[in-house]
């Protein structure tokens, strides 16, 4: 939502239309850094977008909805591009979204506590807390946040997450399958970087989604 993972996936782009994901998406720590996590709910053909720009097909059901709040919850900082961020902004403005149900209100809680880092050219202003604008996406002031955070952090949006993986600063990644193939649209993950990945954990969900948890391999 990515979305949580969400993104969700990503973990996120599909609030005002259905329930919602987070992208986004922490885990054990392995080491003393912070991690930088992607989350994506995402098709098996590895869209979390269709060639129409409908997401309805990854809104994720109570029990991933949970699996995914369980897993932001660590989460202190989300780095967003504009369009994300503007898509997750609902879970502060919109008080009838958290309302939903007892999860939604649990993830609305969760991404209010945390800061947000918005990467836009053109955004003048944000309407929600804890929330800065930076104009440029920069590797290093990024690493540099990793060494001195005290939690992890969670690029949200594939777009943001492909700089973020090409710069090699992306730790693990949290990635939905949903159980549909759509055939084009907006990839999860970019055509241009090889990454090496290694399994940690994968679940089934009831409802035919699988969570793959991944480390970078480095």
């Amino acid at each position: 939502m990515s979305h949580p993972l969400g993104a969700i996936a990503q973990l996120g782009e599909r609030l005002d239309r259905t329930q919602e994901v987070a992208g986004s998406s922490p885990a054990s720590s392995m080491h003393n850094m912070a991690k930088l996590i992607y989350s994506a709910i995402a098709s098996l053909d590895g869209y979390v977008a269709d060639a129409n720009g409908n997401f309805d097909w990854a809104a994720p059901d109570d029990e991933v909805h949970s699996f995914i709040n369980d897993l932001e919850r660590p989460v202190g900082t989300y780095l967003y591009g504009r369009r994300m961020y503007e898509t997750m902004t609902a879970w502060e403005t919109d008080t009838a979204l958290a309302e939903r149900s007892d999860i939604a209100r649990d993830f609305a809680q969760i991404w209010k506590a945390a800061d947000k880092i918005v990467y836009s050219k053109t955004l003048g202003t944000a309407p929600t807390a804890r929330t800065r604008i930076e104009r440029d996406f920069d590797p290093a002031a990024i690493r540099s946040a990793k060494a001195a955070a005290g939690s992890d952090l969670s690029v949200g949006g594939p777009t943001l997450a492909a700089a973020a993986l090409k710069a090699g600063l992306v730790d693990e990644c949290h990635l939905f399958v949903a159980p549909i193939v759509v055939g084009g649209g907006t990839r999860s993950l970019p055509d241009d970087v090889r990454v090496e990945l290694e399994l940690l954990t994968e679940r089934r969900f009831a409802g035919g989604m699988v969570h793959l948890h991944y480390r970078v391999a480095n």
